[in-house]
């Protein structure tokens, strides 16, 4: 099949229906990308939503007959549904077919398929660096990707024409698109995405165990800050676990490194080293001012406040 001269794809396929999977649909539908676009989850009541929200073209029950004469599929799920979903693709696939994903662990994720996609998937792998705190199919708009970076991350196989194709598709939705190795993005993701989550996750908990042991107001009281900690810990807790799991060498990296620099921190307090916090503090705030400036501020697109009314 020739896709059509007015839209870069004949058919897309979108294999799970999150908040990401819904996304990528309403954002494919919004800039005309593709004349067909079909969507699958394992969840009945997930597709009984999606066919509803109308998010996809079609909405298949099987996943053989969603990505069959597809140009292009995605793969929106839990990182631990690699493995299976790509064996039960692979013989349904057109020769020309390629697969990517938003997975935001490369490393483990690739090594976990990569007997299944030599000479058999012309799979490239991504990660759009987008989301909010919540989830399903209801949660899903098509901006999320507008002005968001996308990280492209090739397999030594993959055709230029391929990686282009991916690119592209990335950029039409609005993304900003970097190419870097698998290592590098697991890597930058375990200190900017996955430690932070999981600092969030360890500190709601704490709080949790002194609101049952000191029956105070912990929660009725928290600060802005507190609140903070207690959106990102609300994320999917199974897509969080695989994620963490996958990215363990890093994010134990990080985790050293934090626990290194709080020990420090510590150690000013005790000691009433005034100097010590001013200068740490004063340089963090440096740092975040750089990153509102790079346009790396996601306050409001994670809570979709500036993208829908």
């Amino acid at each position: 099949m020739m896709p059509s001269k007015k839209r870069p794809f004949k058919k897309i396929s979108i294999i799970g229906l999150g908040l990401i999977g819904s996304s990528i649909a309403l954002a494919i539908k919004k800039k005309k990308l593709a004349e067909i676009t079909s969507g699958y989850s394992r969840s009945l009541k997930t597709r009984t939503i999606a066919k509803k929200l109308k998010l996809t073209s079609e909405i298949k029950n099987n996943i053989s007959d969603c990505v069959k004469n597809s140009d292009l599929v995605i793969i929106c799920t839990h990182l631990s549904s690699y493995k299976s979903i790509f064996k039960k693709i692979s013989p349904h696939l057109n020769k020309d077919a390629i697969v990517t994903d938003v997975g935001s662990a490369k490393e483990s994720s690739i090594s976990e398929v990569e007997s299944l996609i030599k000479k058999k998937i012309n799979f490239v792998p991504a990660h759009p660096i987008a989301g909010t705190e919540k989830s399903g199919p209801k949660a899903g708009f098509a901006e999320l990707f507008e002005e968001r970076w996308c990280i492209i991350t090739p397999l030594k196989g993959n055709k230029t024409r391929d990686i282009n194709k991916v690119k592209t598709f990335w950029k039409k939705l609005g993304s900003k698109v970097e190419t870097m190795t698998p290592s590098r993005h697991d890597k930058v993701m375990a200190v900017t995405s996955h430690l932070p989550h999981l600092i969030a996750y360890n500190m709601v908990h704490t709080a949790a165990d002194l609101e049952n042991f000191t029956k105070s107001d912990i929660v009725k009281y928290s600060a802005s800050g507190f609140r903070d900690f207690t959106r990102i810990a609300s994320s999917d807790p199974t897509m969080w676990r695989d994620v963490i799991l996958a990215n363990r060498e890093a994010v134990l990296e990080m985790i050293g490194r934090f626990s290194e620099d709080l020990s420090a921190i510590q150690k000013s307090i005790r000691w009433e080293d005034g100097d010590s916090l001013y200068k740490l503090f004063s340089k963090t705030r440096i740092v975040r001012e750089k990153i509102i400036k790079a346009g790396q501020d996601t306050s409001d697109a994670d809570f979709g406040r500036s993208k829908r009314k």
